[in-house]
């Protein structure tokens, strides 16, 4: 894997449909363009992007929407938020509870009086994203556990969850299924072995360069991660 550093820093970011975002300690919020950073308006503590739109967290825990170059703000509250690879948007609250919003809802949602019908899923997690084959998650005590049977209009799966080996700070699932996170030092690790006959995959490989680093997001064969000091890398 061949890493460059992208100009900048960031302290979460996002990749998915062929678009990135992200967004930095002071709250700004940036989407690549060419090579280039361009603001976007408002401030935000996380932004998700994906085939449902872009979607962001407020510093008050507020849930957006960007419709028509605007921020909507959308009924809940979320400090985590993930636009699925089957349209499906999934998140988590202050406490932990977890949430997701179907498809429909999700690619609809157009601002005051659209349908926002959240399902409340079972269990407690600190950070939750969603793929074609499931949604994967880390709880507080860095403890990774995966949803199968997720669909576009099934957003919370079986509502029964499947412990996966290993320890994570957080997980990020990629629209192609792939999946990658970061553990509570730092590295960065591949799940490898994921198919639709084995969901949960096989085992983690790392694949790191020896720095620590906070957050990852994968799309289109670019693996974006961000060092605990902020500076941004694209590998591939």
């Amino acid at each position: 894997m061949v890493c460059r550093v992208v100009p900048g820093r960031l302290r979460q970011i996002d990749a998915g449909a062929g678009q990135v975002v992200g967004v930095s300690d002071r709250y700004e919020i940036f989407t690549l363009q060419y090579g280039a950073w361009r603001q976007l308006p408002g401030n935000l503590k996380h932004v998700s992007v994906g085939s449902a739109g872009i979607w962001g967290i407020g510093t008050q825990d507020q849930i957006y929407k960007l419709v028509s170059g605007v921020w909507s703000r959308v009924p809940g509250a979320l400090k985590q938020v993930d636009v699925g690879g089957e349209q499906i948007i999934a998140g988590v609250n202050a406490g932990d509870n977890i949430y997701c919003l179907g498809r429909d809802a999700a690619v609809g949602f157009k601002g005051t009086g659209s349908p926002t019908p959240w399902l409340h899923i079972p269990g407690g997690l600190k950070y939750y994203s969603c793929g074609p084959l499931g949604c994967w998650g880390v709880n507080r005590h860095n403890n990774v556990y995966m949803m199968k049977g997720v669909g576009p209009a099934s957003c919370g799966g079986t509502m029964s969850w499947t412990h996966v080996p290993g320890s994570l700070a957080m997980v990020e699932v990629a629209s192609d299924g792939t999946i990658y996170g970061v553990n509570p030092a730092g590295d960065i690790y591949r799940r490898e072995g994921v198919t639709p006959c084995n969901p949960t995959g096989t085992l983690w490989t790392p694949v790191g360069d020896g720095n620590r680093y906070k957050h990852v997001s994968y799309d289109l064969g670019h693996l974006w991660a961000i060092r605990q000091d902020g500076t941004i890398l694209d590998c591939q």
